[in-house]
């Protein structure tokens, strides 16, 4: 890719091993970042580090986005390597998908820590080092947008993860820092994978969709990489839905 974008500029992309967060990776790696991937599962981390295949342009620190703790010691590495922040995505997410009178205690607490307290601590702890002209970028959902049936818990992080963003573009307004969230719908990732479900259902689901398919997560890469990129300059306490027309047209 011939844009430099990011050219001398730091990325963290929180839940980077695989899907939108791994393709968000590459997308700034492409336009000239050096990348930061979080996650908790080491091995994999490891594996999407190979992949992206961008030597000491790519770092992986494991860790779990519910943990302040490992916040901490990722924002110190950061700095000790990089010294600044000028791009984060707040990628991290889980879902638990039942009945809300089938959701446990254990359920919501791991659903709220990773996606409302995950994504709040992240944006908070990286604060300090990001610059004027930073960006924010928070990954929401289509749910905010419509009832989904099963995702009760899973709707309503998303729904505070979307306020979050316009919440924190007011605060850190006095920073020259820019927050904004995007909100994807049906994206083929490996936590929603097109393949994986019974063809009766993965019909009935693109015949939802205007555009008719499923998301790439390349293609919330490229929303993602806009919002943080000077070229949307003037854009700020938005949320940019990447849907295919799910939410907004009848198919």
């Amino acid at each position: 890719m011939d844009n430099e974008r990011f050219a001398g500029k730091t990325a963290l992309v929180t839940g980077g091993s695989s899907g939108m967060g791994l393709a968000t990776a590459r997308r700034l790696l492409d336009e000239g970042a050096d990348v930061v991937i979080t996650g908790r599962d080491a091995g994999r981390l490891e594996r999407a580090a190979k992949e992206l295949d961008a030597g000491d342009r790519v770092l992986a620190v494991a860790g779990d986005a519910a943990s302040p703790a490992d916040l901490d010691a990722l924002m110190a590495t950061i700095a000790d390597r990089h010294g600044r922040l000028d791009v984060l995505f707040a990628n991290a997410g889980v879902g638990t998908f039942k009945r809300a009178a089938d959701i446990t205690e254990a359920d919501f607490d791991h659903t709220v820590g990773v996606n409302l307290k995950g994504v709040f601590f992240t944006v908070q702890k990286a604060v300090p080092l990001l610059p004027r002209g930073g960006a924010v970028v928070i990954n929401a959902s289509w749910t905010t947008n419509r009832g989904l049936p099963l995702a009760s818990v899973y709707s309503a992080t998303k729904a505070a993860a979307h306020n979050l963003a316009r919440t924190f573009a007011a605060e850190l307004a006095d920073r020259g820092v820019r927050v904004n969230s995007v909100s994807p719908g049906y994206i083929d990732t490996p936590m929603y994978p097109e393949a994986a479900l019974p063809a009766e259902e993965a019909a009935a689901l693109r015949a939802r969709v205007a555009a008719g398919r499923f998301g790439r997560p390349e293609e919330v890469a490229a929303a993602v990489a806009f919002l943080a990129s000077a070229d949307a300059s003037y854009v700020n306490a938005q949320d940019l839905v990447i849907d295919g027309g799910l939410v907004a047209a009848a198919a």
